[in-house]
């Protein structure tokens, strides 16, 4: 029981560890934010009210349009980045192949636009063993300059990333989010990091690593508006408008990402937000309307589609075909489970041994992998290439015999060739996920359950062809084909991107957007919703929250959890507060240089914990250094805090971060150099709660009206305080002791469990070495990864 106790300790500890690595960043207060911005906008209202003149209306209107121009300038910004950002990658993608002799700035398409000869090859395309002068078709030679491409363009990203823009690597979904919810992020929003994840990002696609551009577009969408909107002193002050601003870039980040501007709305409400108000919703159908129309005006593919794997349907969808849609629905929820959990171990195996060595990592990922997918022709091109040529029927004009692809006499070949793909890009997706390089994970699933469905697809066409007479076809007619394979790969990218990121509602209409056709809605929403309960089952939250609950960031999530207790188990009893009066500068000063806190309670008297207001640490330091200048206070001048009137005169200064500047030129402090008062800056009303509410409703007021902090009081004395990272170390203490009670009654029960593992084994001793090596696996993952705790002993 004492080592038993012992590794309890350290699990909490390590599950606590993770929240404090943060300790030191802010969150914002959006109660307040909230108070300076309506103060701000009737500031400028009541300034121009009597004012006739042109200067006062063209104030107002500028006022009133600010946000859409901002709005207008970044969704213009976010389709311009992605035209360019397509067609660089397209080049790089095909150099690993080749170049153009004639023109060597364009990609194999281009160089060969309409000048293939009667044979189907291009003379200006010259591949690298025609460039070394050993022939066309020197397989070896193809293959070695492949893998040295792939490691080139890995290699670079990476030391560009750890060299420039640490910020810029990984998707960036999961802290975007934390910093829509108010989280402070410095610099993962800069211009740099733009710069360096839009040059990265192409090299790291190129190199044909098992990741996608998708999530980075959300990152990198979400970086042009901000710096965009930063020019705008409005942006600079209020964090709500800037919310907006960054909500309605992700929803363009994924328009242009998949073409689909409407399904790039759903997912900023699905996904990104918790706070979807209607005029935000109108910010982001406007953001990705004005995306998608500059890139389609771009038309970086030259074929009027906004993305490579566009398709449409000519056939309907047949009753028989259900079954075969919960069988991909099955294998969406059973991948997102089984890369989200073995994800996470290796995230956890990359923090503790390979956070030094980020280049040699990427170097030695793009290597192996290059090797390994050179020889399968569905691994070997770009992964959104690919998707197009899996998506597409065999039959009607313009169809391309992908190295046979449509040809019956190579099923067998097709199928086996599909399923390596599956099972080597699925493994390359859980290795490479979260490496050190720009890396999404939305393609890389869509490409899975793409190759993944196309097999299931061509099995049952071949099943149909060879048995028409089976009862399961009779509704098919014999004088056109009866299944097509494309649509189940279709399927099968849909029900893997939900499987992963747990999402429904916005991949349904991304995939109607896509297909442009309203017959396979009810398909692609049967197979979404098994894969969504499949999913559930092993565990709430796709990869980007549970990566959230792995680096610690301090976020309430959606998902309803009950406690059934006070929130006064969760409070902070031991406070550090200020007095009404009798505290010196020196006092304020010495709390202020020993506490990391962003704000105090102030109280009457330590005594008697009477609660009089919350003044913050930006409001302190600020008035402390007015006051040394202004009034000559020294060290023994005392500090008083008496409320005001009925109302705060100084709104205007609530709600600072460090660093901010406080414009109060106005108005001087009130006292002289031997006694001040701080009470107007003071704020009166704070969020105060009963220490014996339930957490739950706690919870809530974080997650709907925001606030840093929340008061606890008793009969008008302060008893407490309570922050968002309070409630998540509770949270971790809750699930680091059920995890331990899950591994305990593992522990009690396993006298059963070895006894009818015995039992099996004598039955079937070939399977007795993969028995023991998947439990000793699942067992370790157990205790290294806590996130993954809900999954064990279901897989």
């Amino acid at each position: 029981m004492s080592g038993h106790g012992r590794n309890s300790s350290v699990h909490i500890e390590e599950e606590l560890a993770q929240i404090r690595r943060y300790e030191d960043f802010s969150t914002t207060d959006w109660v307040r934010d909230a108070i300076l911005e309506r103060y701000r906008q009737s500031s400028v209202q009541n300034s121009n009210v009597n004012d006739n003149s042109w200067r006062a209306w063209w104030h107002l209107t500028f006022e009133s349009t600010e946000s859409w121009i901002v709005v207008l300038l970044v969704g213009a910004a976010i389709g311009l980045m992605s035209a360019l950002i397509a067609i660089v990658t397209d080049w790089l993608s095909d150099i690993k192949l080749g170049y153009c002799s004639s023109a060597w700035w364009l990609n194999q398409k281009f160089c060969c636009w309409e000048i293939e000869d009667g044979s189907g090859s291009c003379n200006d395309w010259t591949t690298w063993s025609e460039f070394v002068h050993l022939g066309p078709d020197v397989y070896f030679v193809k293959w070695l300059f492949y893998v040295m491409w792939a490691t080139l363009f890995a290699t670079t990203c990476a030391y560009l990333v750890k060299r420039y823009a640490p910020y810029a690597a990984g998707s960036g979904i999961s802290e975007i989010k934390c910093i829509i919810a108010g989280f402070v992020m410095k610099g993962f929003l800069g211009g740099w990091t733009l710069v360096m994840k839009s040059i990265g990002l192409t090299m790291a696609v190129a190199s044909n690593l098992s990741i996608g551009k998708e999530g980075p577009s959300v990152h990198m969408a979400c970086c042009v508006g901000n710096v965009i909107s930063r020019c705008f002193k409005k942006f600079k002050t209020s964090k709500a408008e800037m919310r907006e601003i960054l909500t309605a870039s992700s929803a363009a980040g994924v328009a242009v990402a998949f073409g689909s501007p409407i399904g790039g709305v759903l997912f900023a409400l699905e996904e990104m937000s918790t706070h979807f108000p209607n005029r935000t919703m109108w910010k982001s159908f406007f953001c990705a309307m004005i995306a998608t129309i500059v890139l389609q005006a771009m038309n970086p593919f030259r074929t009027g589609k906004l993305v490579m794997f566009q398709v449409s349907y000519d056939r309907d969808w047949h009753f028989f075909e259900y079954l075969f849609v919960l069988v991909i629905g099955l294998f969406g929820g059973l991948y997102g489970a089984l890369v989200i959990k073995y994800n996470l171990i290796v995230a956890q195996f990359r923090k503790n041994v390979l956070r030094n060595y980020p280049i040699a990592e990427a170097a030695m990922l793009a290597f192996v992998t290059a090797i390994l997918a050179y020889p399968n022709v569905f691994l070997r091109i770009d992964m959104t290439e690919i998707m197009g040529i899996l998506f597409r029927e065999c039959e009607g004009a313009g169809t391309e015999n992908y190295y046979g692809l449509c040809d019956k006499s190579e099923t067998g070949r097709m199928v086996l060739l599909l399923f390596v793909a599956t099972a080597l890009r699925c493994f390359g997706t859980i290795m490479t996920y979260g490496a050190r390089v720009p890396c999404g994970i939305f393609v890389p699933s869509m490409a899975i359950g793409a190759t993944f469905g196309r097999m299931i697809g061509l099995l049952v066409k071949s099943w149909q062809e060879s048995d028409p007479e089976f009862f399961l076809f009779a509704s098919c007619r014999p004088d056109m084909p009866c299944i097509t394979p494309g649509t189940y790969a279709f399927l099968g990218a849909a029900a893997a991107l939900c499987g992963v990121m747990r999402i429904t509602v916005s991949v349904v209409v991304i995939m109607f957007e896509l297909t442009g056709q309203i017959t396979y809605i009810l398909p692609t929403m049967i197979a979404l919703m098994i894969t969504r309960a499949v999913g559930g089952w092993f565990g709430s939250g796709g990869i980007a929250d549970r990566y959230i609950r792995l680096n610690g960031y301090p976020i309430l999530e959606n998902d309803e959890k009950v406690f059934n207790v006070p929130v006064s188990h969760v409070m902070q009893e031991n406070m550090t507060v200020m007095t009404a009066a009798g505290m010196t500068f020196k006092d304020i000063e010495s709390i202020l240089e020993n506490t990391n806190f962003q704000g105090f309670p102030v109280v009457d008297d330590s005594r008697s914990m009477i609660l009089i207001g919350y003044i913050g640490r930006s409001e302190l330091r600020y008035l402390i250094e007015k006051a040394k200048v202004n009034k000559k206070a020294h060290d023994d001048t005392i500090c008083r805090f008496t409320p005001d009137g009925d109302e705060p005169e100084i709104l205007t200064n609530l709600g600072l971060d460090e660093g901010d500047h406080i414009d109060d030129t106005n108005r001087d402090l009130r006292g002289s150099s031997e006694v001040l008062d701080f009470g107007a800056y003071m704020d009166q009303t704070p969020i105060t709660v009963h220490p014996k509410l339930y957490l739950e409703t706690v919870m809530d007021m974080f997650k709907q009206l925001g606030p840093r902090v929340v008061l606890l009081e008793e009969r008008g004395k302060l008893r407490g305080l309570v922050t968002v990272k309070d409630v998540l170390k509770y949270e971790a203490r809750i699930d680091s002791t059920e995890a331990t009670s899950n591994i305990q009654y593992t522990r009690e029960c396993g006298g059963v469990f070895d006894k009818f593992s015995s039992w099996l084994s004598r039955r079937d001793l070939s399977r007795r070495p993969a028995q023991q090596e998947y439990t000793q696996l699942q067992n370790r993952s157990s205790l290294e990864v806590n996130e993954s705790h809900e999954l064990d002993g279901r897989l």
